[in-house]
């Protein structure tokens, strides 16, 4: 779908403040590594993941999605009387019900007449909730909309630690358990507006997405473990990214490599990120990527990369921006931004 209405006015976010250190997560895990005859130092070597991040025990996901809500509002300054749709986006949630969403409108206390609602897709949620907003933009229905997201790892990351303690724990058990020890954790939120109310002008042009959700069991989450086949999941991933590229390079202008100044994928680990940049021939310098300190943070990760690199400067007026997103499903979506 393409846009011609919509712009991304502020983003903000916040890192949750106890890092993680690979080498502190093996030192856990020492007793069974040494029985499996497992190496130190391979989670670190297997990922490119030095660290993630914790928020304080307890900590809601509504809560950190809030104050980054809070932060995107401030920063563009808008009455958030004027926001007419809150999307919530995270995978991490404080209840089974009420929504996400509910809970940051009240701390906000927005507008009665703010439509507020989840959307959940794995990794690729937030780029979804920027469409859904998108969408409400370009057909008139709002002029504003806020996309939040929390992201608390800490349970399924500790779990996963207290699983692979066990004597009993299979050297298979300890591979399809390495993903969930990359997760870490952090909070984004995005206020987009109608262009003709937009102060930064940071344009959304268009959106493409495939599906290939024959493998919606190659990674599979709970609240307290995740398992996945990361060869398999690799490979598919990868796949499926190709031909989201390939549609994406008919569907929307100026879609190639040659054209596009920086990207801002959804990151995984280092062997994904060198096995993307190889079969979708990019240019690795355009690519900005935070993984090695903060893991893989799910849907927030992607709006946080942007928010990083603009925040260092990589970023000028007129670039032309890729955000890559893909979640377990599986589902991919590229999005095309004229900064």
């Amino acid at each position: 779908m393409n846009f011609e209405n919509v712009a991304i006015e502020s983003i903000g976010y916040v890192l949750a403040p106890n890092r993680i250190t690979s080498m502190f997560i093996e030192g856990l895990l020492e007793p069974t590594m040494g029985r499996l005859h497992i190496p130190r130092g391979l989670l670190e070597t297997l990922t490119g993941i030095r660290e993630r991040r914790f928020w304080n025990l307890g900590v809601p996901p509504s809560e950190v999605a809030t104050k980054a809500a809070q932060k995107v509002i401030d920063k563009a300054e808008i009455d958030s009387d004027k926001i007419g749709c809150l999307v919530n986006t995270s995978v991490s949630r404080d209840y089974l019900e009420p929504s996400v969403a509910s809970l940051v409108h009240g701390n906000l206390n927005l507008s009665p007449h703010c439509i507020n609602y989840d959307v959940t897709n794995a990794c690729l949620g937030f780029i979804d909730g920027m469409r859904n907003i998108a969408m409400l933009i370009e057909t008139g229905e709002i002029k504003y909309g806020l996309v939040v997201a929390g992201e608390d790892s800490r349970t399924v990351v500790e779990s996963t630690i207290r699983n692979l303690q066990q004597s009993d724990v299979s050297l298979q058990t300890f591979r399809d358990s390495i993903a969930a020890l990359t997760l870490g954790s952090g909070a984004v939120a995005m206020v987009l507006c109608h262009k003709d109310v937009s102060k930064n002008e940071h344009f959304i042009n268009g959106t493409v997405s495939l599906a290939a959700t024959q493998y919606n069991r190659l990674c599979v989450g709970h609240q307290d473990y995740m398992m996945t086949d990361a060869v398999a999941l690799l490979k598919a991933s990868i796949g499926l990214a190709k031909e989201t590229w390939q549609l994406a390079s008919k569907k929307l202008q100026q879609w190639s490599d040659a054209e596009i100044s920086l990207y801002a994928p959804h990151q995984v680990s280092a062997r994904t990120t060198k096995v993307m940049i190889e079969m979708l021939g990019l240019t690795p310098a355009k690519l900005h990527l935070n993984f090695p300190m903060l893991g893989n943070m799910g849907p927030a990760g992607l709006p946080i990369t942007l928010a990083m690199a603009d925040e260092s400067g990589r970023l000028k007026k007129g670039d032309h921006v890729g955000l890559l997103g893909i979640g377990s499903g599986l589902n991919c979506t590229v999005m095309s931004i004229t900064w």
